[in-house]
């Protein structure tokens, strides 16, 4: 079974610069600051020469993971989903009904999340457990810091903010 990585349009060129900036501009700079170390001789003692070389290492690794994300992408445009029901792109309102605490997540692909600003990952243990859900439901949540019971109070797309200003 294929792997499938729904993200926005945002998400999907995000990636695609990060692999631009990657081969075009840090992969040429790494290879050409091996060249410089290596004309300063012996190997074995050759700090600049290691950390360069791993460097690349790293460079080539997350360019394969890069590769691999993009493969395996699915651009989702979340104004034509239904949110009447939590579902990508949906934006979820819900009160801890422990403190009355009321929290605000976005759904978004992985590769565009950023919990601080309340965008959760497609994949995230909370997001899992409120696919599907609408607005007035309660449902306890299994959350790495124990578990939590929830009201879901609003269920709605707005237009999601990827980045603070």
């Amino acid at each position: 079974m294929q792997r499938i990585e729904p993200m926005t349009l945002f998400g999907y060129e995000k990636l695609q610069a990060e692999v631009k900036e990657l081969k075009e501009v840090k992969r040429p700079q790494t290879v050409k600051d091996i060249e410089e170390a290596l004309e300063h001789g012996d190997l074995k003692e050759n700090a600049e020469y290691h950390a360069a070389k791993e460097m690349q290492k790293n460079i080539d690794n997350r360019l394969t993971e890069l590769q691999e994300l993009i493969a395996c992408s699915k651009i989702v445009d979340p104004t034509e989903l239904e949110h009447s029901k939590v579902s990508f792109g949906s934006t979820v309102v819900l009160t801890d009904l422990d403190t009355d605490e009321e929290v605000t997540y976005t759904i978004v692909g992985g590769c565009e999340s950023n919990p601080d600003i309340g965008l959760i990952s497609f994949h995230s243990p909370l997001a899992k457990q409120l696919l599907g859900k609408e607005e007035g439901d309660e449902c306890k949540m299994r959350l790495p810091g124990g578990e939590k019971e929830f009201e879901i109070e609003e269920v709605k797309y707005q237009d999601i903010v990827f980045e603070c200003k």
